[in-house]
C-alpha cells in the first residue's frame, strides 16, 4: 500500500473517531493520531465540528496540540512547552519529522548544522540516522547525505497541512506560474513557427540553387558541343588543312648561296 492510499484511510479513521467523540475524551483521540507512525497530515481531524468545539474549554490545548501537529514545528513546540500538554516519545519522533518537511519546502539544501539544531541532534551521526531511518525509509523525504558539505540535500519531501491564511498566497503562486507557462508555450510555439518558415525557405533556396545548377551544366554542355562541332568543321573538311600530296607536288623555291 502506497503512502497517500495510506493517509487517506487514516484520516478517515480518525474523522470518525473525532465525530463520536465530545469535549475531553477527544484528547486521548488527539493523542493517538499525532502518535500514529504513518499519519502526517491533521487538518481534516482540525475542521471536524466536535474539535474545533474545544475552543476555550479545558481540553483546548490538545486542540492546540492538533494545530501544532498540522503546522508547527520542534522549535514551536519547545518555545510553548509550559502551557502545552507534555508529549510522549512518539510524539516528539512524529513533530521532528514534520519539522523536516517545513525546512524543506523552503530549501532543498538543509546544512547539519540547522537541522541538529532544530531537532535537538548532538552529532551527525545521530542527525543522518535520524534522516535515514526515520524519515527517508518512512517515505516522507528522499535525498542525499553530503557528508563532505554537511548538508542533506532535499530530492523529495512530502507536504504538510496548509497553514491559515496559506491558501491565498499558494493561489497566487499558482496564477503566476500558469502565466509564466503560457507566455512560455507562445514563445515556444512561436519558435516552432520560425523554425518551420526557416526550413521551408531553406528548402526553397536549395531548390533554386539545384534549378540553377542545372541551367549551368546543360550551358556548359551546349557550348562544348558547339565549340567541338566548329573544330571539325576546321579541321576535317575539304579545304580546311592543305592536303599533304598536294604540298608534296608543289615546285620547291631554290634557294641562293649567301655571298
Amino acid at each position: 500500500m502506497d503512502i497517500e492510499q495510506k493517509q487517506a484511510e487514516l484520516i478517515e479513521y480518525f474523522v470518525k473517531q473525532a465525530e463520536t467523540h465530545k469535549g475531553s475524551s477527544l484528547s486521548s483521540i488527539i493523542i493517538e493520531a499525532t502518535s500514529h507512525p504513518s499519519l502526517f497530515a491533521f487538518s481534516e481531524i482540525l475542521s471536524v465540528p466536535n474539535v474545533v468545539e474545544l475552543e476555550g474549554t479545558e481540553s483546548s490545548v490538545y486542540l492546540d496540540v492538533l494545530r501544532l501537529f498540522a503546522h508547527g514545528t520542534w522549535s514551536e513546540y519547545k518555545s510553548n512547552a509550559g502551557r502545552l500538554p507534555g508529549l510522549v516519545p512518539d510524539q516528539v519522533l512524529k513533530l521532528k519529522q514534520l519539522t523536516v518537511l517545513t525546512l524543506a519546502e523552503t530549501n532543498k539544501v538543509l546544512p547539519y548544522d540547522q537541522l541538529m539544531q532544530e531537532l535537538d541532534v548532538v552529532n551527525v551521526r545521530e542527525l543522518e540516522d535520524f534522516l535515514i531511518n526515520e524519515c527517508m525509509y518512512a517515505g516522507i523525504v528522499r535525498g542525499k547525505l553530503d557528508q563532505l558539505r554537511r548538508c542533506f540535500e532535499v530530492q523529495f519531501a512530502a507536504g504538510r497541512d496548509l497553514r491559515p491564511g496559506q491558501l491565498g498566497s499558494m493561489i497566487q503562486t499558482l496564477t503566476n506560474w500558469l502565466g509564466t507557462s503560457d507566455n512560455l508555450l507562445l514563445t515556444i510555439q512561436e519558435k516552432i513557427k520560425w523554425a518551420d518558415t526557416m526550413s521551408e525557405s531553406d528548402k526553397k533556396h536549395k531548390r533554386e540553387v539545384e534549378e540553377r545548377l542545372e541551367e549551368v551544366k546543360k550551358t556548359l554542355s551546349l557550348k562544348a558541343d558547339v565549340d567541338f562541332r566548329g573544330l571539325e568543321e576546321t579541321y576535317f573538311e575539304p579545304g580546311g588543312v592543305m592536303d599533304y600530296e598536294e604540298d608534296r607536288s608543289r615546285p620547291k623555291r631554290e634557294r641562293h648561296p649567301i655571298s
